[in-house]
């Protein structure tokens, strides 16, 4: 089954596609990342340039991609619409990077997650205590490099950092402690506390990138707010998608395992939401409680351990999410958060150019087979 999202059409003619976007802002950033990174001890570097794709182990390079790079992209186009150039963006920019690669490495261990891009995860790779090691390296230089930011916007800029940052352990941490909390009764999740969780873990990272960008652009505080906002709205928008890529998405796509977030009794929120279902959604709702309190046993807390839930039972669970409304309700959650995110634009006097290039790429995040 394929849903599409509504199209958000840019206005201004542009004929950027995502790719292009993307492809551009990390030419642009790639200079200054690289010179950043190659600050760090040489093995640490190495650890570093592997996890964005740029080296095997040993360093040998390598021409893998290193991801989209959604979040530099956010700071880039945030500054050109506040009227600025790119360049002005480029320390926000590569901040955020580094930060988004350290909660990768670091939560790649906490999952147990062994590969990322078709890859060995650096963990895998290099151990588990190098990894935390490049993760730490990682999140301190993000810091220095807002820090050196010239004029009075540096210490700003780091507080912006700071607070997401806070922001992003905080919603890392009620992600971990859903795993251990019953599926239904007065201590299950329910689908409020996986927005805030998906804002803090997701949104608050975005929506420090977009504000980061305006900010080092010279724009005004309710600019940069509102900004803020729409990054975060965009952040729960992307992370429900990427919940029903975890349920249904094709490996070929997604690069992981059909069900995989089932067999690792992820509480996501198609999940959540098919658990509170009442009405015609009711039994199946009931059905999916049964299924998951019975099979979905804790696994070893090593990340080495296996997953040991059948394909049986996954595809039952799948079958009994969507029989009770949980994929629709995922999808019409993304769809307020993208409605927000329109709203947060429209309300701003951004330049045409980089404003219709954010829809383009607001597309690109929540636009996906499902």
């Amino acid at each position: 089954m394929t849903t599409t999202f509504p199209e958000l059409l840019a206005t201004d003619g542009t004929t950027a596609t995502a790719g292009e976007i993307l492809g551009r802002c990390r030419e642009l950033v790639r200079p200054a990342l690289a010179d950043t990174v190659g600050r760090l001890h040489p093995w640490v570097a190495e650890m570093a340039a592997y996890s964005f794709g740029w080296c095997d182990v040993g360093g040998t390079p390598a021409e893998g991609s290193g991801g989209k790079g959604v979040r530099q992209a956010l700071a880039v186009l945030c500054a050109e619409a506040a009227g600025a150039s790119g360049e002005a963006a480029v320390a926000g920019a590569v901040a955020v990077e580094l930060v988004h690669t350290f909660s990768l490495l670091h939560d790649d261990i906490m999952d147990g997650d062994q590969t990322r891009r078709t890859r060995p995860t650096v963990w895998k790779a290099y151990g588990t205590g190098p990894a935390v090691l490049a993760g730490d390296a990682l999140f301190a230089l993000a810091v220095e490099a807002l820090a050196g930011v010239d004029g009075a916007g540096a210490a700003a800029a780091v507080r912006q950092l700071s607070a997401a940052l806070g922001d992003l352990v905080r919603g890392q941490a009620d992600d971990l402690l859903f795993e251990s909390r019953p599926w239904t009764g007065p201590e299950a999740v329910g689908p409020e506390e996986y927005r805030t969780m998906a804002e803090h873990k997701t949104g608050a990272l975005l929506g420090c990138a977009a504000a980061l960008g305006a900010a080092l652009a010279g724009a005004p505080e309710p600019t940069v707010a509102a900004l803020d906002r729409a990054g975060r709205h965009m952040g729960v928008a992307f992370q429900v998608v990427d919940d029903l890529l975890g349920i249904w998405g094709d490996p070929a796509v997604t690069g992981k395992p059909v069900h995989r977030d089932l067999r690792q009794r992820k509480k996501t929120f198609p999940v959540l939401a098919a658990l509170s279902a009442r009405g015609p959604g009711a039994p199946a709702a009931e059905r999916l409680a049964t299924l998951l309190e019975e099979s979905l046993e804790p696994e070893s807390p090593e990340p080495e351990s296996p997953e040991t839930l059948d394909d049986a039972t996954t595809r039952r669970a799948a079958a009994l999410i969507e029989q009770a409304g949980g994929r629709s309700a995922a999808l019409a959650e993304a769809d307020r958060h993208i409605a927000a995110v329109e709203t947060c634009l429209e309300s701003l006097p951004l330049a045409p150019r980089a404003s219709a290039e954010l829809r383009t790429l607001l597309g690109f995040l929540v636009r996906r087979d499902i």
